[in-house]
């Protein structure tokens, strides 16, 4: 059997090597064909005015990735020199590697550029609850620089309710929720636009849109045509394969306080997740006790479940 503390320990360890390197946007070279994982986990060493908020900004991760992939470092004070583990590896998202695909569970979008070997990866701030993101399939139909907000009267209404009344139309500028630049979806009332409060990034915080760090969704705008399909999922659990081994990276469910999941609710989500992939997984024995403790652990970094070559399972192990 595999053990999760071990596999970590390897990965990070590699990480190290990279930790002097400068921060780089999230360009990442597509994996072979029949391979799913991208980047590398990096660890950086944390100076003293250092937050999450602060780290995030500058190496393209959202706040509640952070959190997740450093359990026991303060957020908003790590310390001086404290090791600071940025989970900048992934398993791509399931599904067509074309246009945009947004993992809700995951605050974070992927962008396949046509006819490039590529994927760029950003952190988003998704629709908090009550004001919840859709699942669907959507296009980009309209690209707009310095956009005025024209707050809808269910928001005007919150904020006035909460002695903070909006004016009808907020112009472009430093105030402007909107930031530099919004992507209209073709679905009504959905846009994808940068931020005045760049804190929000990585969190269930808007009203159903998607929020981007300002240089990041600049980048974005440049390369993405109007037109470009843009896929919506919620994908807390994602399998990956590299080099003939199986990965999984676990995410805190966006609906496990809402519903209460139980860690049971969660193992069946696994299951169903990974019996989704059909034959893919048919000749592997998993590690059961290795994904019980990744389910655990929610901190989003692609753990291998499985050796390649093993004994083929004739079903499935039993996880209680």
């Amino acid at each position: 059997m595999l053990s999760r503390a071990p596999a970590l320990v390897f990965c990070l360890s590699l990480a190290a090597l990279c930790s002097t390197l400068p921060a780089a946007a999230l360009e990442l070279p597509l994996p072979p064909d029949g391979s799913d994982i991208v980047g590398q986990v990096q660890v950086i060493k944390a100076r003293y005015e250092d937050t999450f908020s602060d780290i995030g900004d500058a190496n393209d991760l959202g706040y509640l990735e952070m959190v997740a992939a450093n359990p026991g470092v303060d957020p908003w004070l790590p310390g001086e020199g404290t090791d600071i583990i940025l989970p900048t590896r992934f398993i791509l998202p399931p599904g067509p590697r074309e246009g945009i695909v947004i993992n809700l569970a995951e605050y974070r979008m992927y962008y396949f550029p046509a006819g490039e070997s590529v994927v760029h990866t950003y952190p988003l701030g998704i629709g908090r609850e009550g004001w919840g993101s859709p699942i669907t399939s959507t296009r980009i139909t309209v690209k707009t620089p310095n956009p005025a907000w024209y707050p809808p009267q269910s928001i005007r209404d919150e904020h006035a309710a909460e002695g903070d009344p909006l004016p009808r139309v907020v112009p472009p500028g430093p105030d402007n929720p909107l930031g530099p630049y919004k992507m209209t979806l073709a679905l009504p009332g959905y846009l994808i636009h940068g931020s005045n409060k760049k804190f929000g990034i990585g969190t269930r915080v808007s009203h159903g849109c998607f929020r981007m760090l300002n240089h990041n969704l600049l980048e974005l705008a440049a390369m993405v045509p109007v037109g470009t399909k843009v896929r919506i999922i919620d994908e807390p659990y994602k399998f990956g394969v590299s080099e003939g081994r199986i990965y999984l990276e676990a995410h805190t469910p966006l609906e496990a306080e809402e519903k209460g999941l139980s860690l049971m609710d969660k193992h069946a989500a696994v299951i169903n997740s990974l019996l989704s992939r059909g034959e893919s997984t048919a000749n592997l024995r998993l590690d059961w006790e290795m994904i019980r403790d990744i389910i655990a652990a929610e901190d989003g970094l692609p753990v291998q479940i499985a050796e390649p070559d093993t004994t083929v399972a004739t079903q499935f192990e039993p996880i209680f």
